[in-house]
């Protein structure tokens, strides 16, 4: 069944492809992105051609997104079946040399920016008792890597963000899944932000080295016959939206796991066990039992 879609973050990688890809499915998809009559023009128009419709949207900005999802829902008579939350930023060296700036600028876009489009989102969903809510992680929402700590730190926070909505939101019949992609050649990784404050780095000797000693992993890693496909992640996007609602995963690891799938298996059991014993396991099925909650 067709299914009406916002993404946000498709000016290129995940995003962009979900967008095409979703599309190719059937679905019709609302490719969100900053700066549509400027740099991004041509990304705009390239989308156009393949029959997706484009909406400005800065997730960082509250009047951006109360104005995209006024013109969204005038364009869909009110509807929206899923919601994709797509757009992120990296960081990727010693902690210590990100300056505070830089960090509430990445938490911005990758946590606040989820809380803000979601909260938009969710009184079409609600009105109707039904909808989806992905959000895109990373495999660093789960496990750490030095070196990559701050970024980590954002999706761990969207771990713990998309676990509570999907609790708050089960009885409204909203599903919310998580997907925790691995490194993937895409410009999240090639276009990774860099410190503002590098001389930091001086005191940490050969330590301070192993940053790029892990860039020069991935380079390698990217370039190899091996190398991981980036449409993993529209495909698996893809399957979630086609999952009958109530048999959705709460998380779907897709790449390269570095252990975080073992780490979602040995979490799940005592994450329900908790929810179980304070009186909320019926917060863990969602209500397919009617189109609106009383």
């Amino acid at each position: 069944m067709s299914k009406t879609v916002l993404i946000t973050g498709t000016s290129s990688g995940f995003g962009n492809d979900i967008a095409r890809t979703l599309t190719g499915e059937g679905h019709r998809v609302f490719a969100s992105m900053r700066d549509l009559d400027g740099r991004h023009r041509e990304v705009a128009e390239g989308l156009a051609a393949k029959s997706i419709e484009t909406i400005e949207l800065d997730v960082t900005d509250d009047r951006s997104v109360d104005a995209a999802f006024k013109n969204l829902l005038i364009k869909t008579g009110g509807k929206l079946d899923v919601l994709i939350n797509n757009a992120g930023v990296a960081a990727g060296g010693l902690s210590e040399t990100f300056t505070p700036e830089q960090v509430r600028s990445m938490f911005e876009v990758n946590v606040f920016g989820i809380h803000r489009v979601t909260r938009a989102a969710l009184p079409a969903m609600q009105a109707v008792g039904s909808g989806v809510v992905i959000n895109i992680g990373s495999i660093l929402g789960r496990v750490t890597l030095p070196f990559f700590a701050l970024y980590g730190a954002s999706k761990h926070a969207v771990e713990a963000m998309t676990e509570g909505y999907r609790y708050e939101l089960s009885q409204f019949g909203i599903d919310v899944v998580l997907l925790q992609p691995g490194p993937y050649p895409t410009k999240l990784y090639t276009a990774i932000q860099q410190p503002a404050d590098a001389g930091r780095a001086r005191s940490y000797g050969d330590v301070a080295a192993l940053p790029q000693a892990f860039n020069n992993y991935l380079s390698g890693l990217f370039a190899s016959e091996q190398a991981p496909d980036p449409h993993d992640v529209a495909v698996a996007l893809a399957h979630v939206i086609k999952t009958a609602p109530g048999k959705r995963p709460s998380r779907v690891v897709v790449g390269l796991p570095f252990g975080a799938d073992l780490a979602d298996a040995a979490i799940q059991p005592i994450q329900n066990e908790l929810i179980e014993s304070i009186g909320f396991g019926h917060l863990s099925k969602l209500n397919t039992t009617s189109s609106e909650v009383e």
